[in-house]
């Protein structure tokens, strides 16, 4: 099935305040993911995996779920995602500068591997779709202890040919768990296109696990709003899982260590520059009358500011102590 555009944020129950708090948080990822690109240019930085072109799939998502109870296991492209729930640009600015008070890994992981007990964001692992399988866990967990909530996991196309994936999907639908699968469908698996990767819409795979699958265009902020809020009231009514494909498009490189142009041509990356979710719910913002250019300036204005500050706190902050290096590795007897 597919969710096509819909009319207005206020038919889904959305209000003006929260329509512009949605495009500040699209808006906020651009800008960070614009800022750490220049930092690895620089030499600031070492790496970094961009999610620009994805974002409104991310804080559509995000918007939809409960804050307070359900658990996130995003994917490391997520930036939206992680800002619409909680976390700051000065958390991921010191997890991209490995800085000791980063709260995703304390400086140890690669930036991209969100983390946050507070705001139960679960850790992922580099191996990818691992966290499809832990998701379902989670949810079978909430399942055995009554509460309501479900889990979300979020993953690439790429990603759908995993076997973590396939086996996540059967064992949520044997058992009707209370996860939602979201699959940002942005046309590559690092440089392999998705015609040489799938011969059907990832959404269809979810009959085969007997749960239903949604595709849904990923620059609609409000459509994936509607597919998740939907998605999340099926799991809390026992219902069991949804497959959601948001159909997206990675406009900048895999990551930094990436020539897309090997792969992909400079003419198909502008076309879908052109359909970019961020000017689109901006002009429709405007549309609506709640919104206008005057604002918009000072808006990023002040996200370039947080952005700004956000980078000298991660700059200056302190690196983990040398004696700090095997924490967590390995267990202490009578220690955490």
């Amino acid at each position: 099935m597919s969710i096509g555009q819909l009319t207005t944020h206020k038919q889904l129950g959305i209000s003006d305040q929260q329509a512009l708090e949605m495009y500040k948080f699209m808006l906020l990822a651009r800008k960070y993911d614009e800022r750490a690109l220049l930092l690895q240019r620089a030499g600031k930085i070492n790496f970094h995996v961009s999610g620009i072109g994805q974002e409104a799939a991310q804080v559509g998502a995000a918007f939809a779920l409960d804050r307070d109870r359900d658990y996130y296991l995003p994917y490391y492209r997520d930036y939206g995602f992680v800002l619409s729930v909680g976390m700051t640009v000065r958390d991921l600015m010191l997890s991209l500068f490995a800085k000791a008070e980063d709260p995703n890994s304390g400086g140890r992981q690669m930036p991209g591997h969100f983390s946050h007990r507070k705001l139960r964001i679960v850790t992922g692992s580099s191996p990818v779709t691992t966290q499809v399988p832990h998701a379902v866990g989670i949810a079978l967990a909430a399942r055995m202890k009554g509460e309501s909530l479900v889990s979300f996991v979020t993953f690439g196309d790429g990603s759908s040919n995993q076997g973590d994936f396939h086996e996540g999907c059967n064992f949520a639908g044997v058992h009707k768990l209370p996860v939602i699968f979201m699959c940002e469908n942005n046309q590559y698996a690092i440089s392999v296109p998705l015609h040489k990767q799938i011969a059907a819409p990832v959404a269809d795979r979810a009959a085969g696990y007997g749960f239903p699958g949604v595709q849904v265009d990923g620059n609609d902020v409000l459509a994936v709003y509607k597919a998740v809020k939907e998605a999340r009231e099926r799991a809390i009514r026992g219902e069991g899982p949804t497959l959601i494909e948001a159909i997206t498009y990675r406009i900048s490189p895999h990551s930094t260590s990436d020539n897309d142009l090997a792969y992909r041509t400079k003419e198909e990356v502008d076309l879908h520059r052109g359909k970019d979710a961020i000017p689109r719910f901006k002009a429709y913002l405007i549309e609506c009358g709640i919104w206008s250019e005057d604002e918009d300036a000072q808006l990023i204005d002040q996200l370039v500011k947080e952005i700004k500050e956000a980078t000298e706190f991660g700059d200056k902050a302190p690196f983990p102590a040398t004696d700090d290096l095997y924490r967590y590795v390995y267990a202490e007897e009578g220690g955490e």
